[in-house]
């Protein structure tokens, strides 16, 4: 092994210290060479277990892909679709019932809603359709099926992309939190050849306003750097401190993800290189020790099936949603871990698991970080489960079955944003 450069030690030493790193220092530790990681991750698990202590955490959800329609076309997506694609779907009113069911049964408390950006933009198809089910707009939608999971003891997070200040408002009331990954904030990769370069809502400036107006609206938010797109180390570094920033403003960013990069055959980039297992920790330890302490550092097991206890090491303490009924629709090739397998590996790595609201904790008491209307299925769900001690136990505890419903309605039509405004809100397609 060489040795260290006194800059590497130096920048180690600020790392130990109980202050978040400074960029000087997380800018030498991003060039960490890989057999000088696990010293990183030592410090940045030392900071974990300080903070958190041995218990880690995970979201039981159900993921609800509402439509795999989007305007955007990023160079590593499989997951959308234009009308027409194979596989382009839009959940029904009726599907999205049956996945409420099935996720009451297994003990599910979060309905993740995740979807293409703002399809109603760019297709007729898709607003025909939500007209034929009473909805306007992919808002009123999701509105009516965010009120629409509660009533199966479902607490919804919604990820929808760039949303406005008065559609996050309306959504905040039927969701215990919103999401939206930074990804990266360089607008370099919005350029000609790079992979935001035809994904209008890509541009950083647009994702941090929405960041930001969540803040001022007192969302609890969940933010992300996505790794291994063609960025640079100085850029992943740049986007951590960005979101640093931003939660240092308003406190609501609860959790940040550092996800990793996956080649798949079909796109642009399938034959880009994937971050390897030791730089995704290092990035994880990195995230750990740059942002706040009240933030979680958050990484998929689903995506790293072979690295999770080096994860662990790395000093993430969630692993976000994972779900006993539904795949990961956005990386199909890439199935959750059993839950009983994740307990294990915890148990391995001397940490336990406990299963987590969409919302956290440090925001159930914060005035208006919670909507008054939300507060008793929050209170509900946590009962729920406070009596969860191993995986098998969260199907023993569910919630009681909703009322019953006159089939095919869904809900009276509420003309709200006109969709075609979108473009003059985002500055339009280009």
């Amino acid at each position: 092994m060489s040795p260290l450069a006194e800059s590497t030690r130096r920048a180690l030493a600020a790392a130990q210290q109980a202050a978040p790193l400074d960029m000087e220092h997380a800018l030498v530790l991003a060039e960490l060479q890989s057999e000088h990681v696990p010293a990183l991750l030592e410090v940045a698990a030392a900071r974990r277990d300080r903070l958190f202590g041995k218990g880690l955490t995970f979201s039981p959800k159900v993921f609800l892909p509402l439509t795999n329609l989007c305007r955007n076309h990023c160079d590593y997506c499989s997951f959308r679709r234009s009308p027409g694609d194979a596989g382009e779907h839009t959940m029904s009113p009726a599907e999205l019932r049956e996945r409420f069911e099935q996720a009451r049964l297994e003990g599910c408390v979060e309905a993740l809603f995740c979807l293409g950006d703002t399809p109603e933009t760019g297709f007729r198809e898709y607003r025909a359709q939500l007209r034929q089910w009473g909805q306007q707009s992919t808002v009123d939608y999701l509105e009516w099926a965010g009120a629409l999971a509660l009533e199966y003891g479902l607490l919804p997070h919604t990820n929808a992309g760039i949303l406005s200040r008065e559609e996050m408002q309306r959504l905040a009331r039927v969701n215990v939190s919103l999401g939206l990954m930074l990804e990266n904030v360089s607008p370099r990769l919005c350029e000609k050849g790079m992979p935001h370069h035809k994904a209008p809502d890509k541009r950083p400036d647009k994702r941090l306003r929405m960041t930001r107006e969540a803040g001022e609206l007192r969302i609890p938010f969940t933010s992300g750097l996505l790794i291994g797109i063609g960025e640079t180390l100085r850029e992943r570094v740049e986007t951590l401190y960005a979101i640093r920033d931003l939660h240092r403003e308003h406190g609501h960013i609860q959790e940040v993800i550092v996800q990793n990069f996956r080649a798949r055959p079909m796109i642009p980039m399938a034959a880009a290189p994937e971050p390897e297992d030791h730089e995704i920790a290092q990035w994880v330890a990195l995230a750990r020790l740059i942002l706040d302490d009240d933030v979680s550092i958050q990484a998929p097991p689903n995506l790293n099936p072979a690295s999770v206890g080096l994860l662990i090491a790395a000093g993430l303490n969630d692993f976000g949603g994972v779900s006993p009924v539904t795949p990961d629709f956005i990386n199909m090739d890439h199935p959750w871990p059993g839950l009983d397998e994740l307990y294990a590996t915890c148990a391995r790595a001397g940490h336990t698991l406990s299963p987590r609201l969409p919302i956290y904790e440090r925001d159930l008491g914060r005035p208006g970080f919670l909507h008054a209307e939300l507060e008793a299925p929050v209170a509900r769900a946590a009962a729920r489960l406070g009596q969860v001690r191993e995986a098998r136990d969260l199907a023993r505890h569910i919630a009681p079955a909703p009322p019953p419903f006159a089939p095919g309605v869904t809900t009276a039509p509420r003309p709200q944003t006109d969709p075609t405004a979108r473009d003059a809100l985002d500055g339009g397609l280009a």
